[in-house]
This record gives C-alpha cells, structure tokens and sequence, in this order.
C-alpha cells in the first residue's frame, strides 16, 4: 500500500503516555443482569459510537447519571499527552489515514457547497476521558459527537488480527482492515455534520430498545457506507489498493458483524439486540460505498431493506 503517499493529519491528540492503562470500569455494578452485561460486552467489541450514546444505556453504564446529552468535564490525566503527528509507524500510519479521509471529505463538502470540519482523533492506551464519559479499550473505537472526537486504543488493531481474525496476521491487508476501522469512525463525524445523528437521537428517545436497535443498526451500516465512499474516492486518486485489501476490510466486517459476535459469545443469535448489522449487511453496505461512490447510494435510514 502507498500509505506514504497520503497527507498526515496534525488533527491527533496522542494520550498514551497519560499513564491510565490498565484501568477498568466496573461493568458489573448497579445490579445489571448477565444478560445486559453480555449485550454491552458485545457493543464493546464492535465498531461504533459510544454505546451510551444512542441506544439510551447511559443509565445502565453510569448508574443512572448524565445522559448523552450531557458531556462530562476533563479530568487530569496521569502523564502526558502531545498534539499533531505522532512519530511512531502505528501514528503514522493512523495519521495517514486520517489525513486522507480529511482531504477526500473536503472535496466531498466542497462539490456540495458544504465546509467540512475536520474531527481530532485521540489515541489512548487502555482508557481516557471523553465528553461521552469514560473511554476504555473494552468498548472499542468509537465516536463521540459532545466533542467531535474519534477515541482508539491502537491495540484494536491487535484484536482484529487475533480475537475477530479479520486478517491474516501480520500481512499488509491487515492494514487496510485498519484504515476501515479508522474511515468508519469518520463516516459518525460525517453524519454528525450533516445533521443526522442529532436527527437520530431525538427519534430513539421515543422508542423502545428493540425499535431504537433497529435504528441503530442503520446509522452503523450507513457509516460502513460512508467508509466505502472514502475508500473509491481515495483509490480513484491513488490507485492505492492491492490485491486482497477489499476481501480484508470486508473479513473484518463479517469478525464484528452483530451476528458473528453474539454466535460466539453465547452460541445463538438474537436479532432484536442487534446495533450494528448482521456480518451479511455489514458487507454489503461497504460494499455498496466501494463501488457506487455517492452519498445517496448510502440512505440507510429510508431504505426499505437492509
């Protein structure tokens, strides 16, 4: 891959030196039933934003406190954090990304009238603060619209290799599973520009968990769509793909399908939990990004089936 073709953001605020890893919050606490403990177990593991965001468990994993609308106050980290490129390969490699998917949106904005504003993308180790609350390995990347940040402890990268097996490890392809992971993430902020996550919010509030999943679910496949999109327009300008990248990403979007997931957590599959997408649907919607390149061939939100 040409990773070094790509602009490197400065939009990054490395916090893995802050000293927190290894922390955890107690899941457990506050009376949850092993079944909910085992359904946050699986949102932990998937792609996505915060859990606590859009699916109304604020109340579950902070005890009834502050719902996503509220964003909690920084709190001093131990060590320290610097902001811009890192200077190690897994920042570069990230702040590549990054860069592109930044100059790719731009375009994007622009040929639609539209400023695109970049977000910052934190990387931690083990766990941080966020304006959604805590941010810890366990919950995977995610992103949260209180500040516009998108939150990865680089060690996902690990677990896409081991734990989900999206990739052969150690290969290159790995890395393009990498950089969906990354443009996914994107593709929130992207929703969040235009209004659609706001949108979203409002309409969940109404609903009961089965129906909010569901519209959960589209949010998700419509941000695999979006990093479908980054990916044509970045390969149209670079011509960056090799052979086997595609099937990668689209390996690892079956590894962290809501199906795959819960098979291999308790052995059955149960639909109504559902906050991401079947591996199937997962799929198919990056895919549809990859080949279509438009924003209206990733209206998840109104399309009749998914």
């Amino acid at each position: 891959m040409r990773w070094d073709d790509f602009r490197r953001s400065t939009n990054i605020e490395d916090r893995r030196g802050e000293g927190l890893s290894g922390s955890r919050m107690p899941i457990g606490r506050g009376g949850l039933g092993i079944g909910t403990i085992v359904l946050l177990g699986l949102v932990g593991w998937a792609l996505g934003i915060d859990p606590r965001l859009l699916i109304g468990g604020a109340q579950l994993l902070n005890g009834g406190g502050a719902s996503y609308q509220s964003p909690v106050p920084n709190s001093p980290g131990a060590g320290t954090s610097t902001s811009g490129t890192p200077s190690d390969q897994t920042g570069q490699f990230v702040a590549a990304v990054l860069g592109d998917t930044e100059d790719r949106w731009t375009e994007i904005f622009s040929h639609a009238g539209r400023t695109y504003q970049a977000p910052k993308l934190v990387m931690f180790s083990g766990v941080t603060r966020s304006a959604c609350g805590t941010a810890q390995s366990a919950m995977g990347p995610f992103y949260c619209p209180n500040d516009q940040h998108v939150y990865l402890d680089v060690s996902f990268f690990r677990e896409i290799e081991t734990r989900f097996r999206g990739c052969e490890i150690g290969s290159k392809t790995c890395q393009f599973s990498q950089a969906y992971v990354v443009s996914h993430e994107v593709g929130h902020h992207v929703q969040n520009l235009l209004g659609i996550l706001p949108r979203v919010q409002q309409v969940q509030r109404g609903l009961d968990k089965p129906e909010a999943n569901q519209v959960q679910v589209r949010v998700e496949l419509q941000a695999d769509c979006l990093a479908g999109i980054w990916t044509n327009r970045s390969q149209e300008k670079w011509r960056f793909l090799e052979a086997g990248d595609i099937d990668a990403a689209l390996q690892t979007a079956t590894a962290i399908g809501d199906d795959t997931l819960q098979k291999r957590a308790q052995g059955y599959v149960v639909p109504d939990a559902f906050t991401h997408g079947s591996a199937e649907q997962r799929k198919r919607w990056f895919v549809t990004g990859v080949k279509v390149g438009t924003m209206e061939s990733c209206n998840t939100l109104s399309a009749a089936e998914l």
